[in-house]
Formats: C-alpha cells, structure tokens, sequence
C-alpha cells in the first residue's frame, strides 16, 4: 500500500510539473510574460538549479562549500566555447558544460575533501577565485573584457534541466548513497567507524552537485549575450549558498523556495540601486530572526521532495508550520 502511494505521489508530481510547463510554455508563446518576466522566470529556475545542487553538498552530505560559483563558470565557459567556437548543438554544449564541471569537482574534491569545516571552506573559496583568475587571463574566451554568446536558452530547455536536477538529487537521496551521504552529515567519525566509504562519498555528492552546477552555468551564459569573469566572483557563491541556508539546511523545498523569494526580491529591487542590497540585507535579516532554522527547517512541502519530515529523517520539529 505504502508502494502505490509513493507511485501516485510520483506521478501526481509529474502532472504537477508537466501543467507548469504548458502553462508558463503557453504564456511566454503568447505573448502574456514581456521579455522581462521571461527572463526572471529563467534565472529563477537556474537559481534552483544551483540551490539544489548546492543543497546536495551541504545540507545532505554536510560539507561547507562556498566555491560553487567556479563551476558555475567552469559550465557557462565550456557551454560558449561548445557553441561559439566549434559551432555544436546546445544540447550537447549543455552536457559539456555539466561534465567538464564534474570533472573539475573531482580534480579539487579528491585532494580538499580531505578536510572539514572552516578549512574546507577556505580551500574551495580559493578554487573559485583561481577558476575566475583562470578566465580572466584566458584570452581563448575574451579575457577581462568577455565573450560573446549566442541566446540560446529557451523554456523548454530550462525546464527540463530543472526537472531532471531535481528527480536525480531527490532519488540520490532517497537511496542508499544518499544516507550514507546523510550519516556523514551527522557524524563522519561514526560513519566511518561503520565501514562508509567517507571519502568516497563526499567526493561523489561534490561531482554530482558540480555537474548540475555546471548544467546551470550552460543555461546562465546562453540567457545572455555576453559572459564575463567578474559575474562568477566569490560573491556569487555567497549568494547561491544564501538560498540553501536561508531555507533551510536538508531541505531541498526549502532551497527552491529561497531561491525563487530572493530571486524575485533581487530583481524586482533593481529599480533602486542605491537602496537595492539594504532592503534586500533587511529581508535575509528579519527572515533569520523570526525562522532561525531557515523556512522549512528540515521538512519537506511535499512528496515529490521528500518524507514530510525532510532528508536524513531527523525528527522534524524545526518548523511546524509547513505544508504536508
């Protein structure tokens, strides 16, 4: 019985997902979402995109990672040279852009991963300043002044990495990988002492979190019409980390939510530069004081995410206010 539950929670989701694609896809087709709104809808989703792939490598595996803008560049770099320079579809470019992020995930996963806390945040801060520093010299792609980049992203495509982003965290989660990847969040030492391979996991949710991440800067650099190294710098992983803590660590609805609430608050706030990141700074800060725990704590707004009682089956009781 609890089998068929899970089936039809599935594919009521899928519904859910395909009724928000024919709408939003009807819309932008009719001309009732303006080339403004349809550009906020397509950074809101790559904003989850990158919410949830940040959300693998820490809220579920428990790693404190603050580069994750260099993958971000890293994809949105190999998806224009793809493109661009050797003239390929940009389906494949988004494939590139995704390995070639995962790739580099391990390259500094292997040897960093090694360490915990503070220091783990020091070491992947510097590989997202030097993967910046890269590009910038890199006159193959522009150098300091950029490269040009043909507007390719559409719905459909966005949409469709955002769905498969999802399906694949959420079902990582849910097998054993992922509560081995849990039981490290909890307590390395303990997991350890059991017989889990701790590296090997945290390497794995850092590759798997950095091809999505990867995925997002594919979709990042072809919403626009030039890509430049000063749009990956170290506060943009601020900002991509702000949505998974802001929601709530370990929980992957509340990352989603975050992300889509500061994206529409940041973009609608343009308008006033000069009062733009105090309002915005105001907003975080009221949101911490009155839900400490981020907005969904632990839990989970629906099936589709999760358990209710959110990943890693912690007993739940951050927030009570959320749906079931």
């Amino acid at each position: 019985m609890t089998t068929i539950k899970k089936a039809k929670g599935f594919w009521i989701s899928i519904l859910g997902a395909l009724a928000i694609f024919i709408g939003f896809q009807v819309a932008i087709s009719s001309g009732m979402l303006n080339p403004f709104y349809t550009n906020t809808l397509y950074t809101i989703a790559i904003n989850i995109i990158l919410a949830v792939s940040l959300h693998l490598i820490i809220g579920i595996t428990g790693q404190f990672s603050i580069g994750h803008a260099g993958f971000l560049a890293v994809g949105a770099y190999a998806s224009a040279i793809i493109t661009m320079k050797l003239q390929m579809p940009f389906g494949l470019a988004l494939v590139v852009a995704g390995v070639a992020a995962a790739v580099t995930g391990l390259l500094i996963g292997i040897p960093s991963l090694r360490l915990r806390g503070d220091y783990l945040a020091i070491a992947t801060l510097g590989f997202g300043e030097i993967v910046r520093i890269v590009f910038l010299n890199f006159e193959y792609v522009g150098g300091a002044s950029g490269m040009q980049v043909s507007n390719l992203t559409s719905w459909p495509w966005v949409f469709a990495c955002l769905l498969i982003t999802i399906l694949v965290i959420v079902n990582f989660t849910n097998s054993t990988h992922g509560r081995a990847c849990l039981s490290i969040r909890e307590n390395e030492i303990a997991s350890d002492a059991m017989g889990i391979n701790t590296t090997y996991y945290k390497v794995a949710a850092f590759a798997i979190g950095s091809f999505f991440a990867g995925v997002a800067g594919g979709l990042y650099a072809h919403n626009f019409y030039i890509i430049q190294p000063t749009n990956f710098g170290f506060l943009k992983s601020f900002d991509i980390l702000i949505y998974v803590v802001l929601g709530g660590l370990g929980s992957l609805s509340g990352a989603v939510l975050a992300a889509i609430l500061l994206t529409v608050i940041s973009t609608f706030l343009q308008d006033y530069p000069e009062t733009r990141m105090i309002i915005y700074s105001l907003v975080l800060i009221i949101v911490m004081l009155y839900r400490p725990k981020g907005l969904m704590g632990t839990r989970e707004s629906s099936s589709f995410f999760g358990k209710g009682k959110g990943f890693g089956g912690g007993k739940g009781n951050d927030n009570k206010n959320t749906v079931a």
